[in-house]
């Protein structure tokens, strides 16, 4: 894999990409936007900060492209709706900022509320005054916090050392969550209406842009200290101004900006406001955030190359970082199904349905969804699907495709299934982790149980006695080595299921041979690249 470094990128932080064998790693900076066209179409990487227009020219040019890898938060350089139509995976590092990003939060209030700006200022300039810079004590506030995920847990954490009661508002995180960190969930209403310090740790989107505004600061108690170190756009800016030049806002401190530099006279004369700490984009500006996130990127390149999930993908659905663990083995398991469910089917792919029943479909099971419609995808299209286009060109293709969950599992804690639609036949596949390990639990409408091989012929026929003694005389005569048989079957002499692991691949005309001398109603060779790819990687 080649890798060029387009951006000043911490080198300590690629140390994992330069050690690695499978790898080649060029750092050219400074290229005008003609020499990056001219020369990306030999990469299959690119890493990149925010120097770097990635737009659809670049990615057009990038005809190996696979990942854009930002190192850092912010993808605005990047068009990840065009990379994503090609395939591109883009990745950023969205915790290696994490703790810088928490302690300049805390670094902005504690400078507003102990006037460390202008009492430095006046001491420097000869002067030995104390009475106007009597600050503010943390200890007994009300703090709130916006946003509880990663940066904004640890702020609150940080308020909890210093006394303060801390209410939080976040959607999107547990009850639980918040109990851990010792805060309080409420309304966003409620932190306007009842927060002496108010602290935004959320991202910019449609749903977050200009949140707070005139209706928030009217509901804000006189008084109250603001502090954002997350995106700018999220606070009305000019409705900050006219409530700090009104006193309603006490002060506090401002990282981020809706224009970056700013230029426009509003945004220099909140600035320039005497009762504002403000500072020019820092949050990840620490020698130990630009190694993590350089470190986070590399991390996600190599996971690629070894076909492990990526944590950090933007454009990959994903699952929370914390059941990653937990769910890797799910990932290795759906391929497996795939594999086989696709190989069943001669036919075009109609439909295909994805079953979630257990334990399992109380979380979000719409990576493994992907993850499979990617796998099916790559064995009957010329393109090289993945996670980020399987959805798209699965849609192109007029593919219908549906998730079903159940929490409800009678003989397992856990089972996926697959259902395969295609020229008015159906295959259904069912599997499980036994030890971590995948197995199969059903065939169409046979009760099986075996675990999945590399090699493996797959036979219907007529329970009759003899039937095993042929097929592996036959086997026998050809060499070919039956590791294990499984059988499964719904009666006596009736329709019969074998399942055969072997050694190596069995040619054509020993199956037909074998479909002669059963009298097979469906005989099936089956290739599981992901058994043996698993296995190399010592899962």
């Amino acid at each position: 894999m080649r890798i060029i470094v387009t951006d000043e990128v911490s080198a300590e932080g690629l140390a994992l990409l330069t050690q690695e064998p499978r790898i080649q790693l060029d750092v050219k900076l400074g290229l005008s936007k003609e020499q990056l066209l001219e020369i990306l179409g030999e990469y299959d990487v690119i890493i990149t900060r925010s120097g770097t227009s990635v737009d659809r020219d670049v990615l057009d040019a990038g005809k190996r492209l696979k990942i854009v890898a930002r190192a850092g938060v912010g993808i605005d350089n990047v068009d990840v709706d065009y990379a994503s139509s090609k395939g591109v995976i883009v990745i950023n590092a969205p915790f290696g900022n994490t703790n810088s990003a928490a302690e300049h939060a805390l670094a902005l209030l504690m400078t507003f509320c102990r006037k460390i700006t202008i009492a430095n200022a006046s001491l420097k300039s000869g002067e030995w005054k104390r009475a106007p810079f009597t600050g503010y004590e943390l200890r007994g506030k009300v703090a709130g916090v916006i946003g509880l995920g990663k940066v904004g847990g640890r702020v609150a954490t940080r308020l909890k050392a210093f006394e303060c009661e801390v209410l939080a508002c976040d959607p999107y995180v547990s009850v639980k969550r918040a109990h851990d960190l010792g805060v309080k969930l409420v309304s966003h209403d409620e932190i306007y209406k009842n927060c002496d310090i108010i602290t935004l740790h959320i991202p910019l989107n449609d749903e977050t842009r200009d949140m707070i505004s005139a209706r928030e600061f009217g509901l804000m108690k006189s008084g109250v200290i603001v502090i954002n170190a997350a995106r700018g756009g999220i606070i009305n800016e000019q409705a900050l101004l006219d409530n700090l030049n009104s006193g309603k806002v006490l002060g506090g401190g401002v990282d981020v900006w809706s224009e970056e530099p700013p230029k426009s006279d509003l945004l220099r004369q909140l600035i320039g406001h005497e009762r504002l700490v403000v500072t020019p984009h820092l949050g990840a500006n620490t020698h130990e955030a630009q190694i993590n996130v350089a470190v986070d990127v590399s991390r996600e390149i190599v996971n690629y190359l070894d076909d492990q999930p990526m944590e950090s993908a933007v454009n990959i659905p994903r699952f929370d970082m914390a059941l990653m663990d937990q769910m890797r083995p799910f990932l290795n398991l759906m391929n497996v199904i795939c594999e086989i469910g696709v190989q069943l089917l001669d036919n075009n792919v109609d439909k295909v349905s994805f079953g979630y029943s257990g334990s399992i479909a109380h979380y979000d099971c719409t990576p493994l969804t992907v993850t499979g419609l990617s796998s099916l995808l790559n064995r009957v299209v010329d393109q090289d699907v993945n996670m980020v286009n399987a959805t798209l060109i699965a849609d192109q293709m007029g593919i219908v495709v549906e998730e079903n969950k159940s929490t409800s599992c009678d003989a397992f804690s856990n089972v996926i299934t697959l259902i395969i639609e295609g020229g008015g036949k159906k295959r259904t596949v069912s599997g499980t982790l036994f030890e971590g390990a995948p197995r199969i639990v059903r065939l169409r409408d046979f009760s099986i149980d075996f675990s999945p091989e590399e090699h493996m012929l797959l036979l219907h026929y007529i329970d009759l006695p003899g039937m095993i003694g042929r097929i592996g005389t036959i086997m026998g005569t050809h060499d070919i080595n039956i590791a294990s048989m499984n059988l499964g079957r719904r009666e006596k002499k009736g329709e019969a299921m074998v399942i055969l692991s072997l050694d190596s691949a069995v040619p054509l005309q020993v199956v037909e041979e074998i479909r002669t001398a059963t009298d097979a109603s469906f005989i099936k060779p089956l290739h599981l690249k992901s058994v043996s790819c698993s296995r190399g990687r010592g899962l």
